[in-house]
């Protein structure tokens, strides 16, 4: 993936991917991980962050294959942020001249 793509949320992921695997409501996925619909809502359009405490709670809600640790939660939040902070604007940094 380039910088030029549009990386996605990882809450589209879960909105998706993983809640109509499993057959499932907003409201019914939001219940076992302890959050309102509304926090849970948040996260799934992309307007909220996954942070790490819902990292956990996905982890232990979904298991602990690869996919589903609360790392690769965080890994995919990380690389969403970061990629919006490319898309921004930045002054000019010097590199550091190393002597």
């Amino acid at each position: 993936m380039s910088d030029t793509d549009n990386r996605p949320h990882p809450g589209e992921t879960l909105r998706d991917d993983v809640l109509p695997a499993l057959d499932l409501t907003v409201t019914e996925a939001a219940r076992p991980l302890g959050v309102t619909r509304a926090v849970l809502s948040r996260v799934l359009n992309g307007c909220a962050a996954i942070s790490p405490d819902m990292a956990l709670r996905l982890e232990a809600w979904l298991g602990t294959k690869q996919g589903d640790r609360a790392e690769y939660w965080l890994s995919q939040q990380l690389a969403y942020d970061v990629w919006q902070a490319r898309q921004k604007p930045r002054p000019a940094i010097a590199r550091l001249a190393v002597k």
